[in-house]
């Protein structure tokens, strides 16, 4: 990846990873106010609710009271009392009712029996065992009606007159629609009441269904759930929210997916109401649209978006004006220094303004300056020590035969004073040596003409197994000879290689003779060869005294040998032909414990 990949990429990723924090704590925020917000106008319902409950309670239980303090309900009970006869007064509590403007009247007489009941004629003489809650608080209760259902209301209970306290009047009022239509409700919100035959609707009864002896029934009924105007939207979506304020006794709130879109769904509250025993006789729904919450969070997003947009564009123009400024000059550097690595020290990059890439510029043209100036010193000095080390290790060499052949010529020039006989004894002997030492120096001249030009690889694709079998094969005789331990190991994969046969052939068979002069009294020596990676690992050790660590760092200089009769060039054609084939060579030794010599070349293609 280009730097100016990797800077637009840094820019995107930056702008993109501020956007989207930025964005995630907007719409958690606006989450958390419109939460709150929900709690609020949920409470505040609540406490209007609470006041309206309230305010119908005071009136049930003022009505109840003007009943029970009238002369008509105080001559009635005086009645009952002495006679115990309740028949002239079973349809009183209708007409008793529509006086006072209640849904729910019940007489009930000293035995705790009904003697009349205006919402149930038929229920005379039947036990009422709210009537306990003679003057108490108004309560809320499950009235049960003639067609089976039930209705929620709100009734109070009051002993009529002091003297007859033994007969009650329990009164009462719907808690229905009209109820709850008389409620002030925010915007977006919605209220129900579930009952087990909920809020019965003013025209008519609901079917109760399966209804508990506690008046409690045992399954969800949507229809049950009713709001102001009738069924609830969504009413079965509830039920999870409803069953576990009435099962738990505690308001609960929760969120509830009325479709599958978000907008859709609300903030429900659901607040139980309980009768005089503690049981739940119907539960309170809240609940708060969160569309407006929903909307602005999409909004949020679809400007995040658009600024994200913005913001890569931003980083694509401004990664575009960092590539001109600093990655260009940058690239243009990484090629110069590459031209410089492969030899062209003339190289200079272009220096733009006064900025620290500039000043790199500046300093790189100066350092190639320099290095171009020192190359010249370097090679011209080079050349001097060459020529002197050539004509040191020339006249060390030539300096061997030449004295001979001065010895030879002197032994001529005096034997010409002897006799015939003699002379042409001398003279043959005379002629051998010189022809001897004229080979010698031929000898050293051709291997001094090897070393200066060694011949181009000419290359082709061999296996290693097939070289290293070649080489076994024309040493196997002179080693067993020597009396020397022959070892060869060789991979059984396939170890292509790219490579000249001849030249890598007396590469090695010169570090095999080797090997052998390290070891004139016997050892072992060992050939070995194996893939490693993309590359083709042959050695060549032996069991030999050994090298120091400075011969090692010196064993392939020209002219440098460790043996009494060498030209120390051997070690140099064989690191030369090595280079030519993109290889190396390198020797691991200890004094006193053999030499392995490792080459290294690259595999050949398929």
């Amino acid at each position: 990846m280009s730097l100016r990949q990797k800077l637009l990429l840094l820019f995107s990723l930056t702008v993109a990873a501020a956007v989207a924090a930025v964005a995630w704590t907007v719409l958690l925020r606006i989450r958390d106010v419109f939460e709150q917000r929900d709690q609020e106008e949920t409470a505040l319902f609540v406490s209007q609710f609470q006041r309206e409950f309230q305010h119908r309670s005071a009136e049930v239980a003022a009505a109840v009271n003007r009943l029970a303090a009238s002369e008509r309900a105080r001559a009635m009970a005086l009645e009952v009392e002495q006679s115990g006869d309740t028949a002239p007064y079973l349809n009183e509590a209708q007409t008793m009712a529509q006086d006072a403007q209640l849904n729910f009247l019940e007489i009930v007489g000293p035995d705790g029996n009904v003697i009349s009941s205006a919402q149930w004629p038929a229920r005379f003489d039947y036990p009422e065992a709210a009537a306990a809650n003679a003057g108490q608080a108004p309560f809320l209760k499950q009235e049960n009606l003639p067609d089976g259902s039930t209705a929620l209301g709100l009734f109070a209970v009051r002993s009529v007159g002091e003297a007859a306290a033994n007969v009650k009047l329990m009164g009462g009022a719907r808690l229905d629609q009209s109820f709850l239509a008389d409620l002030p409700i925010a915007p977006g919100m919605q209220i129900g009441m579930y009952g087990d035959a909920s809020v019965t609707q003013t025209s008519g009864s609901v079917s109760a269904g399966n209804v508990s002896p506690n008046g409690a029934s045992s399954t969800f009924d949507p229809a049950h759930l009713l709001g102001p105007t009738g069924a609830l939207t969504g009413a079965p979506h509830y039920e999870t929210l409803i069953e576990k304020a009435r099962s738990s006794g505690q308001q609960s709130s929760g969120i509830v997916e009325l479709t599958g879109r978000r907008d859709d769904s609300v903030n429900a509250t659901a607040i139980p109401l309980k009768d005089a025993s503690g049981t739940v006789a119907a539960v309170l729904v809240v609940a708060i649209s969160r569309g407006g919450m929903v909307e602005a969070q999409q909004h949020i997003r679809e400007i995040a978006y658009g600024v994200a947009g913005a913001g890569i564009l931003l980083a694509i123009a401004l990664s575009l004006w960092t590539a001109a400024r600093v990655s260009r000059p940058i690239e243009e550097l990484a090629r110069a220094a590459e031209d410089v690595a492969g030899g062209n020290w003339d190289v200079r990059v272009p220096e733009r303004g006064r900025d620290e890439v500039s000043v790199l510029a500046r300093s790189f043209n100066h350092m190639t300056e320099q290095l171009s100036s020192q190359r010249e010193r370097l090679v011209q000095s080079e050349r001097v020590a060459a020529w002197r080390e050539l004509a040191r290790r020339l006249a060390h060499e030539l300096k061997n035969p030449l004295f001979p052949l001065q010895l030879t010529v002197e032994n001529l020039a005096r034997a010409r004073m002897l006799p015939e006989p003699e002379f042409d004894e001398v003279f043959r002997e005379g002629i051998a040596t010189l022809g001897a030492e004229i080979a010698n120096l031929k000898a050293v001249v051709a291997r001094f003409s090897d070393f200066s030009k060694m011949p181009k690889p000419e290359m082709e694709r061999i296996d290693a197994k097939d070289m290293m079998e070649r080489v076994r094969a024309l040493y196997a005789g002179a080693i067993s000879e020597a009396k020397i331990e022959f070892a060869m190991t060789i991979s059984p994969e396939p170890m292509p290689l790219l490579a000249d046969p001849e030249l890598l052939h007396r590469a090695l068979s010169n570090l095999v003779l080797n090997a052998m002069d390290a070891m004139p009294n016997g050892g072992k020596l060992t050939l070995a060869a194996r893939p490693a990676g993309a590359s083709i690992e042959i050695c060549v050790g032996d069991t030999g005294e050994g090298l120091t660590p400075e011969e090692c760092e010196r064993l392939f200089t020209p002219y440098y040998t460790t043996k009494q009769h060498g030209t120390g060039l051997g070690l140099a054609i064989v690191q030369s032909v090595i280079a030519d084939h993109a290889g190396t060579i390198a020797v691991e030794s200890r004094a006193g414990s053999g030499a392995t010599f490792i080459i290294t070349l690259p595999k050949g293609d398929a």
